[in-house]
């Protein structure tokens, strides 16, 4: 299945602090995506005013709507591009089966903080639902589908991914903006290594040696993450994907590099699959689909979200 080499990419893809060119040194490079994957349609397409408010587009050849992936890239939403693309999915597999792809940017938390957003949390995520909006109102022109649409991601990208799976539609009927009233539910979602709660209670009783999410609330180190969590309450339930996961809510697919250890310090514990056990248990004490994946996990279906991904957005409900 590749685990290894899928989880070896996402960790090592974990972003650095910007930093000023040393004087006589070139500038870091921008990115781009890997040669294996295809031109998009459409580049650095706007669906906001911000700089990174942009996606890329790819068009599946079809005569009829196609289904749509839509990839949020991952870096702990402090940094990352659209261009990692292809760490989440096959992007070649995914156009040959008829399936479209969208891969956006959008604002880190360090941003939201300097804009006095509240929490931080709030920028990433509202940016991935408008994104998805904006595509779907694009659905003549891009001849789209808009009901199967499936997201993809890893790490903070795979925490949002499963946010939009789980949260209620942001869509707004009665709004004069065209690209609001655009739902922003999805048919399914298919993770890498992702966070499945913000809740710092719940990851400290699931992995001891939980470290990572209190920037997504303005907090500085798990301490006080921990320390603060009454006060932020309500914004966990607003933006933990656990706290939000229904019954009416779409299929996911989680795939971790390593075997879960309910309740013992881990190697890396912002991406263990204890998160991915505890989650897929709720799902299914609540009637939500939840396939996980890692090594020597039961009941794998799909090997990788490529297949999951190819699979669930081609068969009709």
């Amino acid at each position: 299945m590749k685990l290894s080499l899928v989880f070896l990419a996402l960790t090592l893809a974990a972003p650095a602090l910007a930093q000023t060119p040393r004087k006589g040194k070139a500038a870091p490079a921008a990115p781009a995506y890997a040669d294996t994957v295809p031109q998009p349609t459409l580049s650095s397409v706007r669906y906001g005013p911000h700089e990174r408010h942009i996606l890329d587009f790819w068009k599946a050849e079809s005569a009829t709507p196609t289904p749509l992936l839509f990839v949020i890239h991952g870096g702990g939403w402090t940094g990352g591009s659209k261009e990692r693309l292809d760490r989440f999915a096959d992007p070649k597999a995914i156009l040959a089966a008829g399936i479209s792809i969208a891969a956006i940017n959008y604002r880190y938390v360090p941003q939201a903080v300097e804009a006095g957003i509240e929490p931080p949390v709030k920028a990433p995520l509202h940016d991935a639902a408008r994104a998805l909006q904006f595509v779907r109102s694009k659905a003549a022109e891009w001849n789209l589908d808009k009901a199967r649409v499936g997201a993809a991601g890893g790490s903070a990208g795979a925490c949002s991914s499963l946010w939009l799976a789980f949260h209620d539609d942001l869509a707004d009927p009665g709004s004069d903006d065209p690209v609001a009233r655009e739902s922003s539910r999805l048919w399914c979602a298919a993770v890498t290594g992702a966070q499945t709660t913000l809740d710092p209670q719940q990851m400290k009783q699931w992995t001891p040696n939980s470290r990572y999410g209190g920037h997504a609330f303005g907090l500085n180190g798990f301490p006080a993450f921990l320390a603060g969590r009454e006060k932020i309450l309500p914004w966990i339930a607003e933006y933990s994907p656990y706290a939000l996961v229904s019954k009416d809510d779409p299929p996911v697919y989680l795939i971790y590099s390593g075997p879960p250890a309910l309740g013992q310090d881990q190697k890396d514990p912002t991406h263990t699959s204890n998160f991915g056990v505890k989650l897929q248990e709720h799902c299914r004490e609540i009637g939500v689909d939840c396939e996980l994946v890692y090594p020597g996990a039961p009941e794998v279906k799909h090997a990788t979200a490529t297949e999951y991904l190819i699979d669930t957005l081609k068969v009709e409900r």
